[in-house]
């Protein structure tokens, strides 16, 4: 496509410091989903995609693995479902009552997320383009509430995983998160959209057969 050519060309001549291959400046398949994203307009597909190689890089993305997120990763707080979903979508879950901002190290906890956004479009059939978010909010109390993470979490797909996530689910919202909602949700812009309040049983009739729903969820 002569477009992908044309941000490959440009990144070169100007961002020639970029690294090259997989998830770089060369990546063009990368470069097409960029582009899709910024309607295909290559100067704009050049500043997001320059801002999200330059933060892979500084964020470490490539040298995350399951030793370095290990400790975290125990918390129980996140996983990686073993199936996918009814629509084909690998599926992401978060366990809210066991996200403790005040003992647990914000950064560690930045990088569980993006390793774990990493292992799900991994996991991505041929064709399908886009995961699953579920938070599990049954339990939720005031000290599991984060604006600072959930924020993070909304600008990593935002910039660097753009139109990669279809659809968050917030299954079994206390009273105690609307409040946190109401904050978080202006700064989410289009990204709230995506944000669907639903029960566990919505959850098993909607998202996945018996044999596939996520164990916290089955009676």
């Amino acid at each position: 496509m002569q477009l992908v050519l044309e941000v490959k060309e440009k990144l070169e001549r100007e961002y020639s410091s970029l690294p090259l291959g997989r998830n770089g400046r060369d990546d063009e398949e990368m470069i097409l989903w960029f582009l899709k994203d910024r309607k295909f307009s290559v100067e704009d597909t050049v500043a997001k995609l320059t801002r999200a190689i330059n933060w892979r890089r500084e964020f470490g993305v490539d040298e995350l693995s399951e030793d370095k997120v290990k400790e975290m990763a125990e918390t129980g707080k996140a996983f990686i479902h073993d199936f996918l979903d009814v629509n084909d979508r690998p599926v992401l879950l978060v366990v809210a009552s066991k996200h403790l901002p005040a003992i647990h190290d914000p950064v560690e906890d930045e990088k569980l997320c993006v390793f774990y956004v990493e292992k799900a479009l991994s996991k991505l059939p041929p064709g399908k383009e886009e995961i699953l978010g579920i938070v599990d909010l049954r339990g939720f109390r005031t000290e599991n509430a984060d604006l600072r993470f959930l924020t993070f979490l909304f600008d990593v797909f935002y910039f660097y995983y753009p139109k990669r996530l279809g659809q968050v689910l917030f299954v079994e919202a206390p009273s105690v998160f609307r409040p946190l909602w109401q904050l978080t949700k202006p700064l989410l812009k289009s990204y709230s959209s995506l944000v669907r309040f639903c029960s566990v049983d919505t959850i098993k009739k909607e998202y996945f057969t018996e044999a596939t729903l996520p164990a916290i969820f089955k009676d």
